[in-house]
Order: C-alpha cells, then sequence, then structure tokens
C-alpha cells in the first residue's frame, strides 16, 4: 500500500473545499444575482448579459484563482456578494457552509442569503435566490454516487457558524477520487460535535448513495473513525 504524506492528505481537502465546494457556491450566487439584477433590479437602460471575466479571490481555506465573475454588456452591474465579506475575513465562506446544515428552513437560508448580498435587493430577489440555492444544495446533497472510488479522504473541521460567538460545529468532510483520478467531494455534512455516531452517519449515507466498494480510507486519527469506517467497509484497507 503507498502511504500518502500528511501534508499532502491535508493539502487535497483543503483544495478541495476552495475549489469543489465554496467557488462552486459563490458562483451560483453571482450567476442568480446577475440574472436577477438584470430582470428585475435595475431600473435604467436594458441591458443583457455579457460573458465572465476571470478574478482571483482569496478563502481561508486557500485562493481561488478562476472565479467566474458575470457581467453585463453595459457595464451597470457590480456584485454586492463581496461587500459583506470585508467586514470580517471568512465571514463569506462559514455563510456558505452554514447552508449545508441539515434542516435549514427556507426562512433561516433566506436571512443567510440577505446578509451575504446586504438589504441592497428586493425581498422577491432573495426569495428566488434562496429557492435555487436551496435546490441545488439538495440535489448536491442527494446525487447518486459511483460504486467505487480507489481512495475516501476523510476529515473533521471546526467552522464558527454565527458571528460574534466563539462557538464552533464540526464539518464533516468526504473526498473520493475515482478509478479515472478525479476529484470528488462525496459528502459535506454540518452540525454538532465531532463523533463516532457522526462518522457512522456519514459513511452510511455515502453507502446508501451508492459508494458500496471502497478499496481504501485515508484519515488522519479521529476518534472513532476506524471502528466505524471498518463497521461500513469492511473490505477496505484503511491508513
Amino acid at each position: 500500500m503507498t502511504n500518502i504524506p500528511e501534508n499532502s492528505f491535508n493539502n487535497l481537502l483543503e483544495n478541495a473545499v476552495t475549489k469543489l465546494l465554496v467557488q462552486g457556491k459563490l458562483e451560483l450566487l453571482l450567476r442568480e444575482e446577475i440574472k436577477h439584477y438584470i430582470s428585475t433590479e435595475h431600473q435604467g437602460p436594458r441591458t443583457s448579459l455579457n460573458g465572465n471575466y476571470t478574478r482571483t479571490y482569496q478563502t481561508r481555506y486557500g485562493t481561488i484563482n478562476d472565479l467566474q465573475v458575470p457581467r453585463d454588456r453595459k457595464g451597470y452591474f457590480k456584485t454586492r456578494l463581496f461587500q459583506p465579506y470585508q467586514r470580517r475575513e471568512g465571514w463569506l465562506e462559514e455563510a456558505i457552509i452554514h447552508m449545508y446544515k441539515g434542516g435549514k428552513s427556507t426562512r433561516e437560508v433566506a436571512k443567510f442569503i440577505e446578509s451575504m448580498f446586504g438589504s441592497q435587493y428586493s425581498p422577491t430577489t432573495i426569495s428566488n435566490i434562496t429557492q435555487t440555492v436551496m435546490e441545488d444544495i439538495e440535489q448536491w446533497q442527494q446525487r447518486p454516487l459511483e460504486k467505487r472510488y480507489s481512495v475516501i479522504y476523510l476529515d473533521g473541521l471546526y467552522v464558527k457558524l454565527k458571528r460574534n460567538t466563539v462557538s464552533s460545529e464540526a464539518v464533516y468532510l468526504a473526498m473520493g477520487i475515482d478509478e479515472k483520478g478525479i476529484r470528488q467531494i462525496l459528502g459535506f455534512y454540518v452540525g454538532g460535535h465531532e463523533s463516532a455516531n457522526g462518522w457512522r452517519e456519514v459513511l452510511k449515507d455515502l453507502k446508501n448513495r451508492g459508494a458500496t466498494d471502497e478499496l481504501l480510507g485515508v484519515f488522519d486519527g479521529l476518534p472513532g473513525l476506524e471502528e466505524a469506517f471498518r463497521e461500513i467497509y469492511p473490505k477496505a484497507d484503511v491508513q
């Protein structure tokens, strides 16, 4: 078995969160923002979509070098998304992560969407963006997985999900590398404190969604995780 260095393991997970999760949701929010800006919010001369420009964006999980920011043909649109972000480093990423927490109501998610954009947009626009984001997250969380991944990486993070508080909640992260070498975030679960039972539920969800024949689990001595992994995937190796 080939050992995977700890720094490579951590870099893989950080890059996965940055590239596959934070960037994806930022770009979805930007696309929805400009769509509703053009159709509803803009009161001046008519304009239309005009592709994207690329910018570098620094997050607490790493740098996004190719964030796609939409623009309109006449240059009226200025995203409001990055203004609240300047209030505190990492706030926007935390808000995105919060939306993945199970059991969130539409109203709760709408409050986070509104806090991201400030008070610039109408309740209808905020509601429409919220609905799109919630549908996207639900589809992503329930999507079928491949039967076999060569490696499944598992890690737990702690993030603050409310401003002006010192309490943090666990984020359970599962990333797979398929037999073609393509990385995917398989699951992203927010809530409570990291525990063996929490990991067991994560692994059950992965298996229920189709990931049944795994070869190798890689994780960093998290309490109870090896036992839970061997219970769900008894034929897999662990590292």
